[in-house]
């Protein structure tokens, strides 16, 4: 029986975000997601999308000729097979991302892949789902994201950064909430304190107006 998927959509664009911002990258987004986030970008992905085999999954983001592969969502990890998804595309030797909420284990996730974890800050509403141990399952390639709309937001990921150490673990990324946080402030912080963290804007919506995460 062939392992089968639900696919909101597969298109090809560039990396708005993470370390390879700006790339030329496949996405690949699952649908469904158990958060409820208030800033969420892409509820569209909670429901519908259609099922797919892995073949035609594969099949389908061999067509565009390129080597970077984002699986996201909704929430990628939501779907169990998509640990299969994530190791097939490694072994087909494509650099492939994996963006998830932190939510849920990601201790059997390929060792090949990066994770792109977003711990939820207080203003996302689900801030309680975090599961901190996914942390000590996290190297030196991966990256913990934090989404940030107010002072409260940014106070609470100085805090979650220190207590955990992140900066030694991983690369940590500061990603504002627009309009809610301004992104220049937002930066004028990160240098105040000197953080050790990327600062990040969603490239997606400068280039394109893009509201829906695309």
């Amino acid at each position: 029986m062939s392992v089968e998927l639900r696919i909101s959509e597969i298109f090809y664009s560039l990396q708005g975000e993470s370390n390879s911002v700006g790339l030329p990258t496949v996405f690949v987004r699952l649908t469904g997601c158990p958060l409820r986030c208030n800033y969420c970008d892409t509820s569209y992905a909670f429901s519908g999308g259609v099922k797919m085999s892995l073949v035609d999954i594969l099949a389908d983001v061999k067509q565009y000729n390129c080597n970077y592969i984002c699986v996201t969502g909704g929430e990628p990890l939501a779907q169990p097979a998509c640990l299969v998804l994530l190791t097939q595309l490694a072994d087909a030797r494509f650099n492939v991302s994996l963006e998830t909420s932190g939510a849920l284990d990601v201790s059997k996730v390929d060792s090949r892949i990066v994770k792109v974890m977003d711990l939820k800050t207080p203003s996302s509403s689900e801030c309680e789902k975090n599961r901190y141990e996914n942390i000590e399952f996290l190297t030196a390639q991966d990256q913990v994201k934090f989404v940030i709309a107010d002072d409260d937001d940014y106070n609470w990921s100085k805090k979650i950064m220190q207590d955990y150490n992140l900066s030694a673990r991983c690369q940590v990324l500061f990603s504002p909430v627009v309009p809610q946080q301004n992104p220049t402030e937002l930066a004028d912080k990160i240098l105040a304190d000197r953080l050790p963290v990327r600062f990040q804007i969603q490239l997606h919506k400068f280039l394109w107006q893009d509201v829906q995460g695309k």
